[in-house]
């Protein structure tokens, strides 16, 4: 199994070297970074070979959302997961449209902060489960929005997988609830990315919710 290379950007010293010592212990996982700001995080990143990023929003300098932004234009196939306190709506949005993969809470367990970064490596959009809830009414209140999705040609199958998406369900999972290979899922989420022309599970499922195809 590939080893998941993991950057850190958390200004609490204490949290950063616990994580630190967490991932470091843990087989198949790798610290290949810990940063106490966003600037000197963005200055080697195109020199570090990182697969999955946790971000704290609120840092000395540049904010976490901020630190996003500038990570997807240097790589946009990065995987960022938030690792915050704040849990308001405001937050949670602004980094999932900056181009976050996931959103967890600090007081994640270690073995589901483990999870989620192994998730967020595979394709997933790993959310604490309170976060996701709230992700998912936010949308359904904004039904109002609905426009014309006659133009955009999901078959059944992806419609299904949609779903999925939208109920925190990661891509093994996906496979299992559905019978279809890994593989086949990735093909499938391509597939949809494609159609609704978006590039991660956050945006997916928002369109698909404001369109009314979910």
């Amino acid at each position: 199994m590939a080893i998941i290379k993991v950057a850190i950007v958390e200004d609490n010293e204490i949290i950063r070297e616990g994580i630190a010592a967490l991932i470091n212990g843990t087989t198949d996982y790798m610290c290949v970074g810990s940063y106490a700001d966003c600037e000197t995080y963005l200055e080697e990143l195109m020199t570090t070979d990182i697969d999955v990023v946790l971000m704290d929003i609120q840092l000395g300098g540049m904010t976490g959302i901020e630190g996003i932004r500038e990570s997807m234009q240097k790589k946009p196939s990065l995987n960022i997961l938030m690792l915050t306190v704040y849990e308001d709506d405001k937050m949670i949005f602004e980094a999932l449209c900056a181009g976050a993969s996931g959103y967890l809470v600090k007081k994640t367990p270690p073995i589901k902060l483990l999870e989620a970064i192994r998730e967020a490596y595979e394709g997933g959009s790993p959310m604490s489960s309170h976060i996701a809830r709230r992700v998912i009414k936010v949308f359904q209140k904004q039904g109002a929005l609905v426009d014309d999705s006659s133009e955009i040609n999901l078959t059944s199958r992806e419609k299904e997988i949609l779903l999925l998406l939208s109920q925190g369900c990661n891509y093994n999972e996906i496979g299992e609830k559905v019978f279809i290979a890994l593989d086949t899922v990735r093909h499938h989420i391509r597939n949809i990315y494609r159609k609704l022309h978006v590039h991660s599970q956050s945006e997916a499922v928002a369109k698909a919710i404001r369109k009314g195809i979910i």
